[in-house]
């Protein structure tokens, strides 16, 4: 199984890491992708922390929905496996001045200065021995990176050994899309006269 994984996480890191970015032609419900990260990530926990959720839902992305899911998931997971039992995770979906951000805190247990930079190599492992043991590729965040990097976003990650984490993904505001709930009505050219281009 575990081979599965780190062949799968190859095979997605090659596609990413291919020309471009991506079109940005569909519309992404991150709120509702987040839901479902979130009740994924309950059930890894098993109780054994507090996970929480501050979700903007009207905020929406141009993207893709499976590189976004990818992105996203391997960071909140990334907080369950490595924050002890009774630890905190924070999950946060917003506008920042008019930017998209998503952001996981934990209170895990840290990760020293001198990583940092490092963390988003293939296969580069803080703790080799733990990060096995978890289950993790040594993938996750090199795919993480080349996801933002196809939605001209960044990662930026705050940590303090003993103390936890912070992994912050910034869109840019042109990737923003506002979620409109449009009355049936409105929804249809034949009713609308919003259907008619205004001369």
């Amino acid at each position: 199984g575990r081979m599965q994984r780190i062949v799968g996480d190859l095979l997605l890191l090659s596609r990413l890491e291919g020309p471009g970015n991506t079109d940005g032609k569909e519309c992404v419900d991150v709120p509702g992708i987040l839901e479902m990260i979130k009740d994924e990530a309950q059930t890894l926990s098993g109780g054994l922390h507090q996970i929480t959720a501050d979700i903007d839902r009207n905020l929406k992305l141009q993207g893709c929905i499976s590189e976004l899911e990818s992105a996203f998931s391997n960071l909140v997971f990334n907080a369950v496996r490595y924050t002890p039992e009774g630890g905190r995770i924070a999950v946060r979906w917003q506008s920042v001045r008019g930017a998209p951000v998503f952001s996981v805190q934990d209170t895990g247990v840290g990760i020293a200065p001198y990583h940092l930079p490092r963390l988003t190599e293939r296969f580069y492992r803080v703790d080799t021995g733990r990060s096995r043991a978890k289950g993790g590729t040594g993938l996750g965040l090199a795919i993480v990176k080349h996801v933002l990097l196809r939605h001209d976003a960044q990662l930026s990650i705050e940590s303090e050994p003993g103390k936890g984490s912070v992994f912050r993904c910034e869109f840019p505001e042109h990737r923003r899309v506002a979620c409109v709930n449009v009355p049936p009505a409105a929804a249809d050219p034949q009713s609308s006269p919003a259907a008619t281009p205004a001369s």
